[in-house]
């Protein structure tokens, strides 16, 4: 094997997580972080260390991505909150002596919005839209190594503001002889080339994360684990409504976690847990949860399922037909919709 495209991929995964990025929306682009692909989605998280040739894997670990993707596309839309809608389009293409490639196309569209004034009055509506243009590269080593990389060109505008921006990701993957899989990757080290407000520059949702995945030998059953932002630890997010610690019922102040049940607190919030039943060849079900959406957005009376998600997956035909639901609030939960199919599927 040749190990220089290995070595480059751990220097590079060290320059990446010398990035600081801030959590909690202080930063561009935040639309990068969102699961776009259905299947995706219902595994709780935008990582995946998947390995099955889908090509809707390959726009979120580029190391995943291989000849087999080769003519394939897929087309995915999201009917989130309020007006906001978006998706992206993606086709695979494998050329000789050079490599296997995914491009894909991104939009999110946030709806209308109206001009008005302090008193009222409106005068026009104005729109918000983001853009991305990812083309992904995936090499396999050998038949345990396989690395890849994404490259993002991104537009974003709202009214009258407008920003410019490039990032890329690095991942690699590992799958041992047993079929064990595991992925690694820092997402979205980059930078704006053009700012909303000239002079502030902010900075890009930087992620590192980890995921291992195993498919049962006599179990129809595959899952997964992915552990999110290694690069920071305290990943807390105070809500002055919805306090993490205990509240005291005569004087109503909350007293702060502390000891190990900070440290699990904290600690939970890395791990997202998912999986894929199998019920034949051309149904799948899928679920998963994700501690940290659940603590963050829950409703201490009423909790619901959020945190939890859950999908379903079909084959018809040529077309594979993924639906998932998410659910972030007890104020709904959005809807993921994929569809994937061959080209080469419709020759004859």
């Amino acid at each position: 094997m040749n190990k220089r495209p290995l070595l480059l991929f751990f220097i590079l995964i060290f320059v990446f997580s010398t990035v600081s990025a801030q959590i909690g929306g202080n930063y561009a682009y935040s639309f990068l972080e969102k699961p776009v692909s259905a299947r995706v989605a219902a595994l709780g998280t935008n990582f995946t260390s998947i390995d099955d040739s889908d090509i809707n894997l390959g726009f979120v670990n580029p190391s995943l991505i291989n000849n087999n993707m080769h003519n394939a596309m897929s087309l995915a839309y999201v009917n989130f909150f309020s007006d906001i809608n978006y998706g992206f389009a993606q086709y695979g293409r494998s050329i000789e002596n050079v490599g296997n490639f995914v491009g894909t196309l991104q939009y999110y569209n946030y709806g209308t919005f109206d001009y008005a004034d302090e008193g009222g009055t409106q005068s026009g509506t104005f729109g918000a839209q983001d853009f991305a243009f990812n083309l992904g590269w995936g090499r396999q080593l050998d038949s345990n190594f396989s690395i890849g990389a994404t490259a993002k060109l991104i537009y974003s505008y709202y009214e009258s503001y407008n920003s410019f921006g490039i990032a890329v990701d690095v991942a690699g993957s590992y799958k041992s002889n047993s079929g064990w899989m595991m992925s690694l990757i820092a997402s979205n080290a980059g930078m704006q080339l053009s700012t909303y407000v000239s002079g502030e520059r902010d900075p890009l949702p930087f992620n590192m994360q980890f995921a291992i995945a195993k498919r049962l030998e006599h179990v129809p059953f595959m899952f997964m684990v992915v552990y999110d932002h290694i690069e920071k630890w305290d990943l807390t997010y105070e809500d002055p409504d919805n306090p993490s610690g205990s509240v005291d019922p005569i004087t109503g102040e909350v007293t702060p976690q502390s000891g190990f049940t900070k440290f699990g607190d904290q600690l939970l919030r890395h791990f997202i847990v998912g999986g894929e039943i199998y019920i034949g060849k051309n149904l799948v079900l899928r679920g998963s949860y994700n501690y940290r959406r659940r603590a963050e957005l829950k409703v201490e009376d009423k909790l619901g399922m959020v945190g939890f998600s859950w999908g379903i997956g079909v084959r018809i035909s040529k077309f594979k037909i993924n639906y998932s639901r998410s659910t972030y609030h007890l104020v709904g939960s959005p809807n993921y919709l994929s569809l994937t199919f061959d080209l080469d599927s419709f020759k004859k």
